[in-house]
């Protein structure tokens, strides 16, 4: 049973005012991993307390950044299940968690962070980790420009 949107609005706009666009279909899904070019971030967001202390502050340090994925997009787990259903299909060979982050590169998933890594981190530790992600994974626009 999806949570009450009331509730899940704020976590929801997090992500949102740093620019993040929320697939809630599957239909949204497949079009954004297969179409989308260059890296694209999807954040599975939740409405645990990790997502809140050390995910979503983690996403929002690590955005700081040079060198940043081009697409920012994310699902809700508990809310927009099928489109995050269809999200944890694209991601081969790991358990589905939420919160959790992953890269994608022409519709390949190429990185993933779990929740196990997550919880009972600090933010800026999360934000290290995908730090080291986005300058293996994501050009640095920069220098593209």
């Amino acid at each position: 049973m999806p949570y009450d949107e009331r509730l899940v609005a704020p976590m929801r706009n997090e992500l949102v005012r740093l620019g993040f666009e929320e697939m809630r279909t599957s239909n949204e899904v497949d079009e954004t991993l297969k179409n989308k070019k260059g890296p694209v971030l999807v954040v599975i967001n939740s409405v645990c307390g990790c997502a809140a202390g050390m995910a979503r502050p983690g996403v929002a340090l690590a955005l700081r950044n040079q060198n940043v994925p081009e697409h920012l997009t994310t699902v809700f787990a508990g809310q927009d299940l099928e489109a995050t259903a269809r999200v944890r299909s694209y991601i081969k060979g790991e358990m589905p968690s939420s919160p959790s982050i992953a890269l994608f590169e022409n519709g390949n998933h190429v990185w993933f962070l779990p929740r196990y890594r997550i919880e009972g981190r600090t933010a800026e530790e999360v934000a290290n980790t995908l730090i080291d992600a986005f300058d293996q994974f994501c050009t640095d626009k920069i220098a593209t420009q």
